[in-house]
C-alpha cells in the first residue's frame, strides 16, 4: 500500500521565504495543504486544512506563533509544530517548546535539515538545531527540581513494564526509532505506548511527559 505523504502547512509573514519554503517542500513530496502570512489566518486554516506538521515562524503580526501554538496544539489533537525561526534566543525556544511546539529549527538550515525535521516531526520526535536540546532538556531538570503544587492530578496510574520502559528512554532524549531499535519493536509500537501513556498520566504531549518522567528520576535509571 502506497505511504500517504505528509501534509505540511507552513506560516511566515514574509511572502518570498513562506513561498520559497512550501516549494522545497513540495518538490521533496510533501502535501503543502495551506500557507498563512499572520497569526490569526495561521489558526483559521490549519483548523481547515488539518496538516500533520505546521512549521510556523515565531514572529507573526495579528498573534504570535507562540498563542497559534497554544490554540492548535491540544491533548491528541492538533498539528505537530515545527517552529522555524530566525531566533536562537534560549527565552524563544523554550516558550515555544511549553507552547507545544515538538520542534525548534533556525532558519540557517539546510533544505535537506528541514525535510528530514518535518518527517521527524511527523513522526512524533523532538528536532532541536544542534545545542538547543540540551538548553531544553536542562529546563526541563530545573523545573523538576522546584517544588511544583499538584493540587488536581490524582494517584500516578499503573504503567505495564514496557510502558514504564519506553518512558525510561524517552526521558533519556531517545528518538522513537533509537528506541524501538533498542527494544527490538516497532516505530509504530513505540509510538502507541507514548500515547498509552500520555492518556493514562493524563498528560497532552511529549514535553509534559519528558518533565513527568524527569521528576520521577526514570532519566537516571
Amino acid at each position: 500500500m502506497t505511504e500517504q505523504p505528509i501534509k505540511v502547512m507552513v506560516v511566515d509573514d514574509h511572502p518570498m521565504w513562506r513561498d520559497a519554503v512550501a516549494r522545497d517542500l513540495g518538490e521533496a513530496g510533501f502535501d503543502v495543504v495551506a500557507t498563512a502570512g499572520d497569526g490569526e489566518q495561521a489558526v483559521r486554516r490549519a483548523r481547515a486544512a488539518a496538516p500533520d506538521v505546521l512549521v510556523l515562524d515565531l514572529n507573526l503580526p495579528g498573534k504570535p506563533g507562540v498563542q497559534v501554538c497554544k490554540e492548535l496544539v491540544g491533548p491528541g489533537s492538533g498539528p505537530r509544530v515545527l517552529v522555524l525561526s530566525a531566533s536562537g534566543e534560549h527565552a524563544d525556544v523554550l516558550e515555544a517548546v511549553k507552547s507545544g511546539a515538538t520542534g525548534y529549527l533556525l532558519k540557517s538550515a539546510s533544505t535537506q535539515e528541514l525535510q528530514d525535521a518535518v518527517r521527524r516531526t511527523a513522526a512524533g520526535d523532538p528536532v532541536f538545531t544542534p545545542g538547543l536540546a540540551g538548553l531544553v532538556l536542562g529546563e526541563y531538570r530545573r523545573l523538576a527540581a522546584e517544588p511544583a503544587p499538584t493540587p488536581d492530578r490524582p494517584k500516578a496510574p499503573h504503567l505495564t513494564e514496557r510502558e514504564t520502559e519506553v518512558l525510561r528512554l524517552v526521558a533519556k532524549g531517545l528518538s522513537y526509532k533509537q528506541i524501538a531499535e533498542r527494544l527490538v519493536i516497532s516505530h509504530r509500537t513505540v509510538q502507541n505506548h507514548v500515547q498509552n501513556t500520555l492518556g493514562k498520566l493524563q498528560l497532552h504531549n511529549r514535553v509534559e511527559l519528558v518533565r513527568y518522567a524527569i521528576e520521577r528520576g526514570l532519566d537516571e535509571v
